[in-house]
């Protein structure tokens, strides 16, 4: 197939770039082109999709099979792309969020749950309506968190930050909040199963690990994946409504139970995950974070600080 990837230069587009590549599509990149393409070889066409008329400008003369619509945040953000593409390709994939569900006392989150319209993912759930309503042969991905090398979010890293520095981690709340994290490579390779699959058109898949996860779990799991002693890690647990933060961020991840089941994208899309959380947060570990020499980086712990001064008085 002729497939175009929206972005293909950061994080996910890398690893799905790749693993197309190797499974003998031609890919071709539409992004800024501020990085080079992961693949010596790949096409890129440089351009900005905010801009509706330079994104028709740039692609309509363009013909594919499938497009991979990776960054698209806002209905506003796809809508042109959707337009450009309406009857021209046999499947437009869409990277939505597992963000987009509603707070629920029953877990984990299928498809087809309740979705929260305060969430910050709304414009993720309103494309997929719009995509559904113009008849696009349509396919939605919902991962939970993304980890792995290249990771621009700070998760894992998060950790690893306090790990290797032997620092106390401030986990909110009693510890107790299970979360989900998934592979960056799991995700790409779900993404890759959905192509030639008439049984994913028209649905969404949650993709992730496949098991869940307490904070304070996936504290030692990451000093497991550091290779630092579970029992010498120093967990401390506070309220943070006795805080006021700001605009700063104490702790990298939303304070609830976040996981969702990903029994349909293994069945469906005859998709397993490759990687469980310790080899996965290793992988993290030695290929990203030692491999840029973060453990040597100063970072900022003044919310830390903060933290522990108040416990402590």
């Amino acid at each position: 197939m002729r497939v175009l990837i929206m972005g293909g230069t950061r994080f996910v587009g890398v690893y799905l770039t790749k693993i197309l590549v190797e499974r003998g599509h031609e890919v071709v990149l539409f992004n800024r082109g501020n990085k080079p393409a992961p693949v010596a070889g790949v096409k890129q066409i440089h351009g900005d999709r905010t801009s509706a008329d330079r994104l028709k400008e740039k692609l309509s003369a363009e013909n594919f099979d499938a497009v991979f619509d990776n960054n698209g945040r806002e209905l506003s953000d796809t809508q042109p792309l959707a337009e450009i593409f309406q009857g021209r390709v046999q499947h437009f994939v869409y990277m939505s969020s597992a963000g987009v569900y509603l707070r629920s006392d029953l877990m984990p989150h299928i498809e087809g749950d309740a979705i929260d319209p305060k969430s910050r993912h709304k414009g993720k759930y309103e494309t997929e309506a719009d995509l559904q309503q113009q008849g696009l042969p349509w396919t939605a991905i919902r991962p939970t968190y993304i980890y792995g090398p290249q990771n621009y979010n700070d998760l894992e890293a998060w950790f690893f930050d306090r790990i290797v520095r032997d620092r106390p981690i401030p986990i909110p709340g009693n510890g107790l909040h299970f979360t989900q994290f998934g592979h960056v490579k799991d995700l790409a390779r779900a993404m890759a199963a959905v192509l030639g699959n008439q049984q994913a058109v028209g649905q969404i898949y949650n993709v992730s690990g496949d098991r869940y996860v307490t904070f304070d779990g996936l504290a030692r799991a990451c000093a497991v994946a550091a290779g630092k002693s579970v029992d010498s890690l120093s967990i401390v647990h506070y309220d943070p409504k006795k805080f006021d933060f700001g605009k700063r961020k104490a702790f990298p991840l939303r304070l609830q139970h976040f996981f969702a089941s990903v029994n349909k994208a293994k069945t469906e899309l005859n998709w397993q995950p490759e990687f469980d959380l310790i080899s996965g947060l290793k992988d993290s570990f030695q290929n990203d974070y030692l491999a840029a020499g973060r453990d040597k980086t100063a970072i900022d712990f003044s919310v830390d600080d903060e933290i522990m001064q108040s416990l402590n008085a």
